[in-house]
């Protein structure tokens, strides 16, 4: 027999299931017991109507006590790692459950709401999901030099504070991007242009996340920030192109500077030294000069000491030995045609010099030319003095 068989439950010689209606009535009964209710009506009890009341006084505190078993039994929650649970009491905050197998009281006198504090929730300023879907009204900002840049940074954060997060904060990713919003404009208003490109990225993002977190702070929002990354810095894309002329221009005047300066480390140090060393030859020679002028004078007045004694001796001596000074510094050779003896000699040996070969014995060859002519010192010397003689 099918299911929607009209006939379905009512053949009792069949074993499928019991008809509806009885069912109903059988419930209905039961009902009947236990709140006290005679089947006929009648106001007066008999002794056997007793013992059902008793019997549904019993059912009644049993209902009752198994009710209030489940009830306080509903109160047991489990808080996962990572997460807390903020227990409210008729929408009142009374407390903060850490990890782990917790119970309040069942609702509606209580009931809990659990907060994942451990989870790193992301905020994009200038972007959506990606750099190139940029959102000019947030990444275009200005300088401090009066230039306006395009940049693109993400906000990292989580919760420190998870009632105040319930409580004092709608909507968390707008929140997180005012504040963040505010802090970089504030902080790249106060800085430089190449400064934010370049080498100030890192101060840049570290500037930004404590403000950041300042003003978070302020409203009592709850959330602590983790990190701030720059993802682009850049001009904007309608000066582009001039700005990569700057750009260019910039490191060719670096580049000539730095030219300029090797250039001065080169020449600069080569003209001090020179410079040094020209002053210490003039301080030697002037210190040369000083002792060769006092050594001068010494000699004089020697000389002059000399001079009183013996004048003829001392001229005749004076004479000879500026005459050898003289001559000891010339090539000419002067020959005194009255004293009678014109014999000359080759300097073998100072010939021999020059070529680069050695004589064989130069001292023999000037020894012999000494020997004949032994008195040719003699008579030069007599010749000097016979012509000093006519000249005064």
């Amino acid at each position: 027999m099918g299911l929607n068989d009209p006939q379905w439950g009512k053949n009792k010689g069949d074993s499928g299931p019991p008809d509806l209606d009885d069912v109903l009535r059988n419930v209905n009964k039961k009902i009947n017991n236990i709140f006290g209710q005679k089947k006929g009506g009648g106001d007066d009890e008999g002794p056997r109507d007793k013992a059902p009341k008793q019997q549904s006084g019993g059912n009644i505190v049993l209902i009752l006590g198994l009710l209030v078993v489940v009830w306080l039994g509903s109160g047991f929650y489990i808080v996962d790692e990572g997460h807390r649970g903020v227990v409210l009491r008729f929408g009142q905050f009374v407390e903060t459950a850490p990890a782990g197998l917790r119970w309040h009281l069942p609702y509606p006198v209580e009931k809990v709401e659990i907060v994942n504090v451990s989870q790193v929730r992301t905020v994009e300023i200038g972007y959506r999901n990606n750099v190139r879907s940029k959102v000019l009204r947030e990444s275009l900002m200005l300088t401090d030099d009066e230039n306006i840049i395009d940049i693109q940074f993400a906000v990292q954060y989580i919760l420190n504070h998870p009632e105040n997060f319930l409580f004092k904060n709608r909507n968390s990713d707008d929140a997180v991007l005012q504040a963040a919003e505010t802090a970089i404009r504030q902080v790249i208003g106060k800085s430089k242009m190449d400064y934010v490109l370049y080498e100030g990225r890192e101060q840049v993002a570290a500037k930004a996340t404590q403000l950041m977190q300042k003003i978070l702070d302020r409203y009592e929002i709850g959330i602590s920030i983790s990190k701030v990354t720059m993802q682009n810095a850049q001009p904007p894309e309608q000066v582009q192109a001039a700005f990569d002329d700057a750009v260019k221009a910039g490191q060719d005047r670096e580049r000539q500077k730095n030219e300029g300066q090797a250039y001065a480390n080169d020449v600069i140090p080569r003209a001090v030294g020179n410079a040094a060393r020209l002053i210490q030859e003039s301080e030697g020679y002037k210190q040369r000069v000083i002792v060769s002028a006092e050594g001068d004078a010494r000699r004089f007045e020697q000389i002059l000491v000399e001079y009183s004694k013996a004048p003829t001796v001392t001229r005749e001596r004076l004479y000879l030995d500026m005459m050898q000074q003289v001559l000891s510094n010339t090539s000419k050779i002067l020959v005194d045609q009255k004293s009678g003896n014109n014999l000359l000699y080759l300097p073998l040996d100072k010939l021999i010099q020059m070529t680069g070969s050695t004589p064989a014995s130069p001292v023999a060859v000037q020894s012999s030319a000494q020997e004949s002519a032994p008195d040719s010192s003699i008579r030069a010397r007599e010749s000097f003095r016979s012509r000093e003689r006519e000249i005064r």
